[in-house]
């Protein structure tokens, strides 16, 4: 027969292991439970990166002058022609211009101008100003390359440039959506560009593009297809951020622009 103590023995000995399990039990219970994390938003419209686009790797603008409220730009290079279709157009599914390719030039932070030859009246207001203008491909697209664009602060006095220097500090010119695309084809699919200088996105620079109010990050300097947006007027708004997600203290940073889908026409009745 086992003693008294023995037997007391025993009873702490099984108390001391049960208790152990149920605090063990306790513990990974705790661990287990999970936090419910917040589902995040679907987004109502989608960017999509372009295809590779037809390259014009010797295109360039070697000059620009604005006299007399003309402007007359030398462009050189044997890829690339004013006022003839981009090979690639169809296959875009965008808006194009039947007029062909062409120089958009932008003014401070004014809807670009769409100009097919090399030399044309332009009306630039007296005083500094902020000057951008580079080669499109005939569907909008910019020719993202130092040789095919030409970005300055000028003076303007009496309808010519009366003092020109090279931007160097970084830069955002907000180039499309613009104006009003109408049909199924131009609508679906809207491409949005813009143009950056002494820029380059990823680590230290991206572009916070606003479509209608949500928000989408850019980090890789392209053309999108935008899809999704309604008809009638949308807005899209441009800023060019810091890593920190501020925006660059730069000019004409931020930058917006209203446009507008509409459906096509009905066929008339015959």
């Amino acid at each position: 027969m086992r003693s008294l103590s023995s037997i007391l023995a025993l009873a702490l000995f099984f108390f001391a292991c049960g208790n152990g399990a149920s605090e063990q039990t306790e513990t990974t219970s705790e661990e287990t439970i999970e936090t419910p994390t917040e589902e995040v938003a679907a987004k109502k419209y989608t960017l999509t990166a372009f295809t590779p686009s037809q390259a014009f790797e010797d295109a360039s603008i070697e000059s620009m002058d604005y006299k007399e409220g003309k402007f007359a730009f030398g462009i050189g290079g044997e890829s690339y022609e004013l006022g003839i279709q981009t090979p690639d157009a169809e296959a875009k599914n965008c808006a194009n211009s039947g007029k062909g390719q062409h120089i958009h030039l932008i003014v401070d932070n004014e809807p670009y101008a769409a100009k097919y030859e090399a030399n044309f009246d332009y009306d630039v207001a007296d005083g500094e100003h902020y000057l951008l203008a580079f080669l499109s491909r005939s569907y909008h697209e910019s020719i993202k390359t130092a040789d095919a664009h030409v970005a300055q602060q000028v003076v303007v006095a009496d309808k010519a440039i009366t003092s020109a220097e090279d931007i160097t500090t970084p830069m955002l010119f907000y180039s499309r959506p613009k104006g009003t695309y109408t049909g199924e084809k131009d609508t679906q699919k809207v491409m949005l560009d813009f143009y950056l200088s002494n820029a380059t996105l990823g680590e230290d620079y991206k572009v916070k593009a606003d479509i209608n109010g949500e928000e989408h990050i850019i980090d890789v300097w392209q053309p999108y297809y935008i899809e999704g947006m309604p008809m009638g007027d949308n807005t899209i708004t441009l800023t060019l951020i810091d890593k920190e997600g501020t925006a660059v203290d730069a000019p004409l940073n931020p930058v917006s622009r209203t446009f507008k889908l509409q459906e096509a026409a009905p066929e008339p009745t015959k």
